[in-house]
């Protein structure tokens, strides 16, 4: 007697599971515990990265990604409005930057502002600095499209209805348009948060000061000196996710309130 797709499925999910469970009861029985716990999981041996790990590398890795991200942000917009606007040369301008940022890794960004900059023009810039422009400059680039895809989302008829009330078009961009578009682009530009967030993390390649650390320089140090094998890189993370799973779940409740407010 021929199954039906009711069975067939519950077959194909019975199947499904078993394979599952004898693939963790195979790679528990594989896995050599004790070298896990005294290379991944050797909490007992990172008490000299507390409290610094936290009281420096948290707050630079969140100071480094606010300043950046209000740098891009600003830009960004500038490159989002250029791209839209009716004068050809500003188009080519933006599109050329976005382009050329969104094909060059945020890497070599840092290497030129922390190294090529000061050797080229005779000038020093703080750390901080050469975070907040590298970050900025790379993710101006991405929001840049995320904001003009936003404010091309919003009704023509705004800017229309706008106009007809004698409104000026830069008056009606700001405090209507913009407004509008930011609301629809809320979920990606908190994903760009995320994003980052990580990025931050290059800037090791500059040579930092005990106060200048991030997460994973306090990682990637805490390796050699602790003799603790992975577990400072395993705190690092799980400080990251302290930053970014918030940001992940207010993204995903903008994208709901954006779906609520479509329907």
């Amino acid at each position: 007697m021929a199954m039906t797709a009711r069975q067939r499925a519950r077959v194909s999910l019975y199947v499904q599971a078993g394979i599952f469970v004898v693939a963790v009861v195979a790679l528990i029985l594989a896995t050599d515990w004790e070298t896990i716990s005294t290379s991944v999981f050797n909490f007992g041996k990172i008490g000299p990265m507390f409290p610094d790990i936290i009281l420096v590398g948290l707050k630079n890795t969140l100071i480094y990604t606010a300043l950046g991200f209000l740098v891009g942000l600003s830009g960004g917009l500038l490159l989002a409005l250029m791209k839209l606007s009716s004068f050809p040369l500003y188009r080519w301008l933006a599109t050329g930057y976005i382009e050329f940022f969104r094909g060059i890794p945020a890497l070599l960004v840092f290497i030129a502002f922390g190294y090529g900059v000061p050797l080229a023009f005779g000038v020093s810039w703080n750390v901080t600095v050469v975070a907040m422009i590298s970050l900025g400059m790379v993710a101006a680039a991405y929001i840049a499209e995320t904001l003009r895809a936003g404010l091309q989302a919003v009704p023509k008829g705004q800017m229309e209805a706008a106009r007809s009330l004698g409104m000026p078009q830069w008056r009606a961009m700001i405090s209507i348009v913009i407004p509008q578009a930011f609301r629809i682009v809320l979920p990606p530009l908190t994903n760009e948060v995320i994003l980052l967030t990580k990025d931050s993390s290059l800037i090791y390649v500059l040579g930092l000061t005990a106060s200048q650390y991030e997460l994973t320089k306090f990682g990637r140090d805490g390796i050699s000196s602790l003799g603790a094998g992975l577990t400072p890189l395993l705190v690092a993370g799980a400080l990251y996710l302290v930053i970014t799973i918030p940001l992940s779940l207010l993204a995903r409740k903008f994208e709901s309130r954006s779906a609520r407010t479509k329907r």
